[in-house]
């Protein structure tokens, strides 16, 4: 069984986040909370697996929480929700290891799919949302794409660019002709080369070196 904590102020979407969750045979909602310092006590409580946790909170934003319970032993998984006007602090949640990102008006088949998803080790950005996330993210300094980029064979450089627009790897085979046994072993070699722990790495690495800028994914 899957535990789930969400974390969300408005109680019409926890409350329906919480109708999704529990019918589903594998899933299971351990705890809620209306605002990220609850969060954060919420979490330590029940030790959820997977964590829904809403950008914009108050008391404690939900970056901020997200940062402080992914910066523990023994982590759980930690997906934030937002809408399309996400901000650049955000950014800051990939950094600190987020699964990804997830629309809160996504469908309950997309919701239950991304926990679980995520779980497994994966990481979910809705396509839709890697642009609006990106494009306001103002990244300091020189860009350096890093000298370990340069092992990648040319298919690897693409499923790299694939990856930071948000792509699954169903998404990435479609485009790139190959089945998805292939892009995952691609996407395997990525992150060992690179020394990279998942696909958010991968994400944040592509547009802080330059290798893919906003709104030219």
């Amino acid at each position: 069984m899957i535990g789930v904590f969400l974390a969300d102020d408005q109680d019409l979407v926890r409350d329906g986040l919480e109708m999704i969750v529990s019918a589903q045979h594998d899933l299971e909602v351990v705890g809620q909370a209306a605002d990220g310092k609850a969060a954060l006590d919420g979490v330590r409580r029940t030790a959820p697996d997977v964590v829904l946790m809403d950008v914009r909170m108050p008391v404690l934003d939900g970056v901020r929480a997200a940062t402080r319970i992914l910066a523990a032993a023994d982590a759980p998984r930690v997906l934030m929700l937002t809408s399309y006007d996400v901000e650049a602090p955000a950014f800051e949640a990939l950094r600190a290891g987020v699964s990804g990102f997830l629309l809160k008006d996504a469908r309950g088949e997309e919701v239950v799919a991304a926990i679980r998803s995520v779980h497994r080790g994966g990481v979910v950005i809705a396509p839709s949302l890697t642009r609006s996330l990106l494009e306001q993210v103002d990244l300091p300094g020189q860009r350096r794409v890093p000298p370990a980029f340069d092992t990648l064979t040319q298919r690897e450089q693409q499923v790299v660019r694939e990856i930071a627009t948000g792509a699954s790897n169903a998404e990435i085979a479609a485009g790139l002709f190959l089945s998805e046994a292939t892009v995952k072993k691609h996407v395997g070699s990525v992150l060992a080369k690179l020394g990279l722990r998942d696909r958010v790495q991968i994400v944040v690495l592509a547009y802080e070196s330059g290798l893919v800028r906003p709104g030219h994914a």
